[in-house]
């Protein structure tokens, strides 16, 4: 019998499940309500392509350097005021950008929206995680879906505003501010108290069917072992990610010559079956557990993208690209989960690691994609999908299995 048919969650627990949700709505708005803006941005600046490429890597380069950080403010603050926080934050930095008058303001307003979009990572998903232990099953793959469907929303009032004509200085001021009060009035519904509290789903006495490296006796090296194989989970997750929004489109339109439509499908193809993943994912894991629901999607994405670039056509790349967004849909929050659980290291501090290392892989797989792609082609370039597939099969073996 598993943990959800004994006990079922309190009225503040689903208010607390409705805040972070909130929470992760916000967080893919923001960023995304800047995203289409870039182009215009760039003719206003007077910039060209190495000087854009540059400015647009401070937000990543800002992730990373402070998101280390993250764990320790977790712990002194509490998750829900370091998410809410890192929000208000976010939209500043992100309106910064909008209105920058030079390349360097922009660069700089970037790299402060991406500190602060990996402090609210962190946060939210630590808890995101607290409310899961409340729950006593899984539901932070439903957080994850929510967050892609914050990105479309925000993606969607950006082009309306474009549309409309709306100036960059206003758009980015109403969404900043509608979000901020958005996350502000989610705060006072997260969970109070200290991040290591102890959990009511922990006193069911429910135990795994079989005994999990992570829940086993563990320090030092053996921690450090299940710690590095969580990265790479996460990490083969954001590379199967950046090749459908880095070269999806490339690769069909210059490489197989679909048409203008037909090669944006694929980016589509992925993020929208990574979005039924994440949908589904809690139940199937709830079901059959982490471990086995993340080897069935690595074998999958593995597999169906292998096939798309052994026999290169249109339609069974685009089925191609699904298929790997529906097979990593879980990994990202898979790893997360497992890493907030390790045994020996303080409140945060596996999530943290994670969620940071990850950032480095999201870095660093375009240019490294862009090299293979210009030794040989790019069809050889994105055999890093079903690398990455493979080597989830390898390391899922950390994840937790089915409950019994």
């Amino acid at each position: 019998m598993t943990v959800d048919v004994l006990r079922r969650p309190a009225p503040a627990d689903r208010r607390a499940r409705l805040a972070v949700a909130v929470l992760f709505f916000t967080n893919g708005a923001l960023f995304a309500n800047l995203l289409p803006r870039y182009p215009q941005i760039k003719a206003d600046l007077g910039i060209g392509n190495a000087a854009y490429g540059l400015a647009v890597a401070a937000f990543p380069a800002g992730a990373i350097t402070a998101g280390l950080a993250a764990g320790v403010l977790v712990r002194r603050f509490g998750s829900a005021r370091v998410a809410v926080g890192g929000t208000l934050l976010t939209g500043v930095g992100i309106l910064a950008a909008g209105l920058a008058d030079s390349v360097v303001v922009f660069a700089g307003a970037l790299f402060l929206a991406g500190a602060m979009d990996a402090f609210t990572d962190v946060a939210q998903n630590a808890h995101g995680l607290r409310v899961q232990r409340r729950y006593g099953r899984s539901i932070i793959n439903s957080f994850h879906a929510i967050w892609s469907i914050g990105a479309v929303t925000g993606g969607s009032m950006a082009a309306a505003a474009i549309a409309l004509g709306v100036a960059r200085g206003p758009h980015l001021l109403f969404s900043a501010v509608v979000f901020a009060v958005a996350a502000c009035v989610a705060l006072r519904y997260c969970l109070p108290g200290p991040e290591t509290e102890a959990e009511p789903a922990a006193e069911t006495g429910a135990e795994d069917s079989a005994p999990s490296p992570i829940r086993a006796p563990a320090a030092g090296l053996r921690t450090g072992w299940v710690l590095a194989a969580l990265v790479l989970i996460a990490t083969a997750g954001t590379l199967v990610e950046d090749a459908g929004m880095s070269w999806a489109t490339l690769y069909l339109s210059d490489s197989l010559h679909a048409t203008a439509a037909l090669a944006a499908s694929g980016y589509v193809a992925l993020v929208g079956a990574q979005f039924v993943g994440r949908i589904v994912g809690d139940r199937l894991v709830d079901r059959f557990g982490q471990r086995a629901v993340a080897r069935s999607g690595a074998l999958i994405a593995a597999v169906g993208m292998g096939l798309a670039l052994a026999v290169p056509t249109v339609p069974g790349t685009v089925l191609g690209f699904a298929a790997a967004g529906f097979g990593v849909a879980t990994l990202v929050p898979a790893a997360m989960h497992e890493a907030d659980e390790l045994p020996g290291l303080k409140p945060g501090s596996g999530l943290t690691l994670v969620s940071w290392l990850m950032r480095l892989g999201f870095l660093l797989s375009p240019p490294v994609v862009g090299l293979v792609a210009d030794a040989t082609s790019l069809r050889v370039g994105l055999l890093v999908v079903p690398l990455a597939g493979l080597l989830v099969l390898l390391c899922a073996g950390v994840l937790r299995p089915r409950r019994s």
